[in-house]
Parts: structure tokens; C-alpha cells; sequence
């Protein structure tokens, strides 16, 4: 189906004069006309008006709708949400209220209304980024002998909000906590919901267990660090006996995945437009095909409420084909289970698990489309399974279709690519049409927990907690290397494209203090919502704790309780109690007592003074963080006190030997040069005689030994204080270094002048062979020092 179809039977109605204006775009490219047809030539004037249509009047209009949109969606959940918390608290085993029930009712269809808009928006932005896209491509492929906008519209398509998945989801997340605690008092049977779970995850069930999915992208600069940090909790997964012969004993294997789909590409489809029960199919092996590797077949299914499990059983290379044609319904596997004495369930489970496949590719006439080749590292416990980590790198998606009848990309013959199989190709994959092959800038971190079904609270660890939101990291919740690989390779035969595509277009790295500080702010708001819940449900939803991992360790949420006591306090006449924290936390000693507010810009001006005045003299720094630390008299918020003892300083001192040996070699330096120096300061005073000049350049040497002798002793017990003391300023001192080469650079200096005057008073007065000769001697001496 055409893109200007698909538009035009999904666009919602009340919202018709919003969406993108495709007919129009496509008339003014004269798409009807063929080229050869088209008598007047694309001009730079049709070219502009084409630009200006697009950028300043389709882009933005489509732009400001869905922002005006979701601004008033975020009023209407707002506005409920304090409708919720306003109702009075739940108590246990009290009867049912009908005014309640009424009440949460209207709650219920009101919250309903709101899904329903939200999943329109959804829609409309997912159709029109989708539409955009596809009009640049027909530009570009028309008219791109002279102009190419397609870059230029994927740069503007980045910097939009309207097809960001982080721009909906604390707004599922207040929807998903409102539901919970409706249905918890409208369920009928009073069988309590589980915890409403963070929409940015995906559960999954894994024979029978259920796991919590988090994906995020990786950087190739930030690659190294997080495979680091994950070493230190968790060691690396050895895969199979196979990758346990290797020469290190632990190397990471080649997965491919080859995945199924219809020439019309249903099923991607429905998993991008997130419809009921979306399914997906592969055929998954380590290594190369050529060493004859267990494959399985697996079959994914996505339910309505997020959560996926999967049918998989292992078939041999030569049973794939007759397996996918009908022609093979694992009759010999079924007989080898019955001859092991397997339980009559385990080989049921087994026929019925092979003939719903079967079925499966059979009713939607699947067949091999696009193959996804990628290195994994996993890291899990021996025999733990609760924590489950595993990195991708080296992605590579590859066309493996034949839609082209003339020019397939597989032989239709064959269930995969014998020209990579049977040379056993490997990434980047130099050797097949580069059209057909597409890869992945970055790697993929996937981090899956096993759901405790007996707490109260699904709790992460904290060093997961860091790790998932710290700078290192890119979130991508429903990112899925079987939508990516169709999009990125078939793009002209499918008409919705995954929000995520818009982020590969922009830098993913962020500043350390900038992402920690949104993760802080992020779960405090979640915190501060789970407490109104909470509150109405008379139970304790969760608990938030400000993190401790970065040097500025702000709480949003200890300020906002505090300033709130503050204010409750000052009404009543009361006095909050020395040393008592309102959110239960300890006090914040990461920061210096008085910093501003503006603490991140602060930081960021404290990095970036490199190769000023401030940084060789940091008492002279004229920042908001220095001018705050400076201050004498501070003003700590209300039930906050000065910390005593500073967290760094806690627990037995422990130095490590580089540092102790470091600052010893440092001092040996110093006393190097004041050898040095001294040495040639003698030499000087002795050759010098009666040579006045020369007698006095000694004694300035001398001198300049000496500062350089006692500045190293004295750095030499000032640096062991710093360390003894753990203390967190910099060792840096360009005090001494800079005496000592003024005094030389002066001496020098003096040295010539006096030397000359000498020689141009000889001259003029034609005598003082002796005086010269001394003067001459003495710089002669010098230069052979030197």
C-alpha cells in the first residue's frame, strides 16, 4: 500500500486538518508527471517553494499542534491526579463507599478518555514523522541531481519533541500509577493488582519465570566504561563449551538472528503500531553456519498489557526448510524424546509447540527478510539468574529477501545467504552490495531482572539504579533489532517508521552532572507520585532515597520536603529538631554548605577554566561556586545541619602506594635541582676571584638553590598532610616553579648587562685586560654549565 493511502485511512478525524499535507507536497514535486513527461525543468525558485512549504509551514504546523497537544494532556492528567489525592484514604477492610465508587468510577472513564487521546497522538506523530520522511526521500530521488534535502530534514526531525519516546512516558507512568490504585478498590474479587511497572521496560517470561527488559544504547567512548563498571559486580557469562576451549575462556560469540516477515510486512507492522498480541519469528545460531551450530526457532509474542513470551525449540540446518515448507512436522525429534524417556507432557509440549509455529508461518506465508549479525558479552553469577546483563556490539542488519524476482537477494531455494554462510563472512561485511547491508553506530545494553513476586516493591540495585541512569547510558525502551533492520533496509515498502530513528541522527553522550542531575529529578517526581497514591491506598507504594554516586549529590525531592516543613513549621510556631531530614535520608555532604542553586553551571564553569588565572591560583577564581565556598556566614535550609565528618572521610585510611612514592619523587626532584644549582653557584664563586660581578651571580645562585631545597621540603610535608587527610584539593603548586625561573631568567639577564658594561668600558678606555679576561672567563664558564 502507498504512503498517501495509509495516510488517508488513518488519520483521526477530529484532528484531519493537522496532519501533514502529502497530496500537496507531492503535487508541487510534479510526482504524477515522469521525467521524461515533465517539460518544465526544476528550477531554484520551485526549489525554495518546495523548502518553504515543508519546513516553515507542514513541519511547523504539525509541530506546534502535537505540542500544544501534549501540554494540555499533561493539564487533564494533572488535573485528575489531584482529583485522586484529593479523596479521602482507603482503609482496610472498610466496606465499600458508594460515593467512592461513583467517584473513582468517573476517575476511571476520564483517565480511559485521556489513554485513548494519547494513543491518537502517538499515532499522529508517528504518521506524520513517518510522511516527512518519505516526501524528502521522493524529493531527493527526483530532484536530487542538484538539491538534497533529506540530511537537512532528518537534523530538523531530531530536534523535534512530536517523535521523542521519552516525551510520553512520565505521563504513562502518573496514567499507569492512577489505574493501579482505581482498580485496586474497584476490583470486584478484591485480588489486589501487581505494582503498576516503569512503561520505559518491557516484562518478559522466560520458561515461566518473569523478567523486568530495560534496553539502552551505548556510545563507542562510552563502550569500555560500562563493560568495566558491569565487571566489577558481575563476571563475564561463558556461552558454551565451544567459546570455553578458547585460547582466553571466555570469548564473546557471533550471534545471527534471522528474522521472518510477509512481502507486505505485516508483522513488523503491527509490532511498531504496538497492536494486540504483535509476533515476531527467527532463526538464531552462534558462530558460523559452517560449524554446524544448534539453531533455534523462536517465535516472540507482545500481549496488550506490554509483556512478551516466547516458543522456541532447537531444530538441525538440514530440517529448516522442509520445516518451513509443511513438509516436516519434527516427527524424528519427537521419537528420539520417547526413546530418552522423556515425560508424555515434555514431548505433548514439544509437538504442540512445533505444530503452533508451523502454523504460524504457514497462515502468514512468512519467510526470511532481513538478518541481524551482532558480538554479545553477557555478564550473569554462575547459578544466579536474578540479574542478567548482555552488551551487542558490532550490529549489522542485512537484506535477506527476494522480493526483487529478478535480482533476489537469497536464493529462493534456500532458507539463508550462501554467499555469506559458506564463506563464512564476518562483520563489517566488505563483500556483498553495500545496499544491502546497514550497521548499527552503537551498542546495545540490555538488562534483565527477575521479578520478586513476594515483594511489595520491585527494587533494583542500587549500582543498576546508577548505572541505568547515568551519563553512559541512552535509553530505548522498545528498541528492537528486527523493527530496525526492516526500517533501516526496507523503507520504501513499509509506511511507519520506530520512534528511535529520529536519535540516530543526533550525539547520544551527555554531560556527566547534567544526566545525573534528570535522573534525580525523575525519580523524585515518580517518588512524589507513588507517595499521593500511596497516601490514598493507606499502603506504602515505594520509598526514594537521593543516589550518593556523584560529587554533587542533589535532592530535588529533600528540598522540595523541606522547604514544605519549612513553611508548615513557621504556620505552627514550631522548631524542626537539629539533624532531622524530612525524607529520612542522611544529610547531603557532597556539596559545599551554601552552594547555589545553579550548582551545575557552576561545575560546568569550574571545567571548563583551564589556562586561566583561576586555575594556576584557585583562590582567585570568580565563580558562584567559589564565591559561595569564600562566603563566612551561611544560610542552611530549614532541618538541615553542617555535617560533622564528611562521607569520603569515613571508615580506615587506606593510601596506595603510588601516591605515597609519587610525592617522594617529587621531593627528589626538587632536591635535584637545588643540587644542581648549587653546584654551579660554587663553581661560579670560586673561578670568579676578584671578578666582583661574578662573586655576586654566585651568591644570587646560591640563594635561588636554597628557595628550591626548602620549597620541595615544605611541598614534600604539605602534600602528606593533604593525604593523611584525605583532602579532596588539588595537589598542583605553581608557586615554585615560577620563583625559581623568574630568579634564573633575572640573574641571566643581570649577568649580560653587567658583562657588557665591563666589555664597553674596556673598550672606551683601552685598558683592563685582567678585568675583561675575568669577565670573559666567568661567561665562558656559565655557557659550559649550561
Amino acid at each position: 500500500m502507498r504512503f498517501g493511502k495509509t495516510l488517508r485511512t488513518s488519520v483521526y478525524a477530529p484532528w484531519r486538518d493537522k496532519y501533514i499535507d502529502y497530496a500537496k507536497l507531492k503535487s508541487m514535486l510534479r510526482e504524477d508527471k515522469p521525467d521524461d513527461e515533465d517539460e518544465q525543468p526544476w528550477t531554484e525558485e520551485d526549489e525554495n517553494r518546495f523548502c518553504d512549504e515543508i519546513f516553515n509551514t507542514q513541519l511547523e504546523k504539525v509541530a506546534q499542534f502535537q505540542e500544544e497537544k501534549m501540554k494540555e494532556l499533561r493539564r487533564r492528567v494533572d488535573a485528575t491526579f489531584d482529583k485522586l489525592g484529593a479523596l479521602p484514604t482507603i482503609e482496610e477492610g472498610q466496606p465499600k463507599n458508594d460515593t467512592l465508587t461513583g467517584q473513582l468510577k468517573e476517575l476511571e472513564g476520564e483517565l480511559d478518555n485521556i489513554t485513548n487521546e494519547v494513543k491518537e497522538l502517538q499515532k499522529y506523530s508517528n504518521l506524520n514523522y513517518t510522511g516527512f520522511l518519505k516526501i524528502v526521500k521522493k524529493h531527493d530521488r527526483k530532484r536530487g541531481d542538484r538539491y538534497k534535502i533529506r540530511p537537512m530534514m532528518r537534523v530538523s526531525l531530531s530536534k523535534r519533541p512530536f517523535n521523542s519516546e521519552q516525551g510520553y512516558s512520565p505521563m504513562l507512568n502518573k496514567l499507569s500509577l492512577m489505574y493501579y490504585a482505581i482498580r485496586q478498590h474497584l476490583e470486584e474479587n478484591g485480588a489486589p493488582e501487581p505494582y503498576p511497572i516503569d512503561l520505559e521496560t518491557q516484562p518478559e517470561t522466560h520458561k515461566g519465570e518473569r523478567y523486568t527488559a530495560h534496553k539502552f544504547w551505548v556510545h563507542p567512548d562510552n563502550l569500555l566504561e560500562v563493560k568495566t563498571y558491569i565487571l566489577r559486580r558481575l563476571p563475564p557469562l561463558v556461552y558454551s563449551e565451544q567459546s570455553a576451549k578458547e585460547v582466553d575462556g571466555n570469548a564473546d560469540p557471533t550471534i545471527t538472528s534471522l528474522y521472518f516477515d510477509n512481502p507486505s510486512f505485516q508483522l513488523y507492522s503491527t509490532k511498531v503500531e504496538r497492536d494486540a498480541e504483535a509476533s515476531s519469528l527467527r532463526l538464531r545460531w552462534y558462530g558460523q553456519l559452517n560449524d554446524k551450530p544448534d539453531i533455534s526457532l523462536e517465535q516472540k509474542m507482545v500481549h496488550e498489557n506490554g509483556s512478551s513470551e516466547e516458543r522456541k525449540f532447537v531444530i538441525k540446518e538440514k530440517y529448516v526448510k522442509p520445516f518451513l515448507d509443511g513438509d516436516y512436522k519434527m516427527e524424528k525429534t519427537v521419537q528420539k524424546m520417547e526413546r530418552q524417556g522423556q515425560s508424555a507432557e515434555a514431548v505433548q509440549e514439544f509437538r504442540s509447540t512445533a505444530d503452533l509455529i508451523q502454523a504460524f508461518v504457514r497462515d502468514n506465508k512468512l519467510q526470511p527478510v532481513v538478518r541481524a549479525n551482532y558480538v554479545r558479552t553477557a555478564f550473569q553469577k554462575p547459578g544466579d539468574d536474578r540479574v542478567r546483563i548482555s552488551i551487542d556490539t558490532d550490529i549489522a542488519f542485512i537484506r535477506e529477501d527476494t522480493l526483487d524476482r529478478d535480482r533476489p537477494c537469497r536464493d529462493p531455494s534456500s532458507w539463508h545467504r550462501n554467499d555469506i554462510d559458506s564463506s563464512s563472512m564476518t562483520y563489517p561485511f566488505k563483500n556483498i552490495n553495500q545496499s544491502e547491508v546497514s550497521r548499527f553506530p552503537y551498542a546495545v545494553l540490555e538488562i534483565k531482572l527477575k521479578d520478586d513476586n513476594n515483594a511489595a516493591t520491585r527494587k533494583r540495585p542500587a549500582w543498576i539504579q546508577d548505572l541505568m541512569g547515568s551519563y553512559l547510558v541512552h535509553p530505548s525502551p522498545r528498541f528492537s533489532k528486527f523493527v530496525h533492520g526492516v526500517a533501516s533496509l526496507f523503507e520504501d515498502h513499509v509506511n511507519s517508521l520506530p520512534f528511535w530513528l529520529s536519535d540516530l541522527d543526533t550525539d547520544i553522550r551527555k554531560d556527566p552532572q547534567v544526566a545525573f542531575e534528570q535522573e534525580e529529578e525523575r525519580r523524585a517526581n515518580q517518588a512524589q507520585n507513588e507517595q499521593v497514591v500511596g497516601s490514598f491506598l493507606g499502603t506504602k507504594l515505594g520509598s526514594y532515597k537521593p543516589s550518593k554516586s556523584s560529587p554533587v549529590a542533589k535532592s530535588y525531592l529533600s528540598d522540595r520536603l523541606a522547604a514544605d516543613n519549612a513553611a508548615a513549621g513557621a504556620g505552627s510556631g514550631a522548631t524542626p529538631l537539629s539533624g532531622t531530614h524530612t525524607n529520612g535520608a542522611t544529610p547531603v555532604v557532597g556539596d559545599e554548605p551554601g552552594e547555589p542553586s545553579g550548582g551545575a553551571q557552576a561545575q560546568g564553569d569550574e571545567r571548563r577554566d583551564y589556562g586561566t588565572l583561576s586555575s594556576v591560583f584557585p583562590g582567585f577564581s570568580l565563580s558562584k561556586y567559589s564565591k559561595a565556598k569564600r562566603a563566612r556566614e551561611v544560610e542552611l535550609p530549614a532541618g538541615v545541619v553542617e555535617p560533622v565528618e564528611w562521607i569520603k572521610n569515613a571508615g580506615p585510611l587506606q593510601i596506595e602506594p603510588k601516591v605515597w612514592l609519587a610525592n617522594e619523587r617529587t621531593f627528589l626532584k626538587w632536591q635535584h635541582i637545588c643540587v644542581l644549582l648549587g653546584g654551579l653557584a660554587i663553581s661560579l664563586y670560586t673561578a670568579a676571584g676578584k671578578n666582583t660581578v661574578a662573586e655576586l651571580m654566585g651568591v644570587a645562585y646560591i640563594l635561588v638553590a636554597i628557595f628550591a631545597g626548602c620549597w620541595g621540603y615544605f611541598l614534600l610535608h604539605k602534600r602528606r598532610g593533604m593525604i593523611l587527610q584525605r583532602s579532596g584539593k588539588d595537589f598542583d603548586n605553581m608557586l615554585g616553579p615560577l620563583v625559581i625561573s623568574a630568579a634564573l631568567m633575572l640573574a641571566l639577564i643581570l649577568n649580560f648587562v653587567f658583562a657588557y658594561r665591563a666589555a664597553f668600558q674596556h673598550g672606551a678606555h683601552g685598558g683592563g685586560h685582567g678585568k675583561v679576561h675575568g669577565n670573559e672567563s666567568t661567561t665562558t664558564f656559565m655557557a659550559e654549565l649550561r
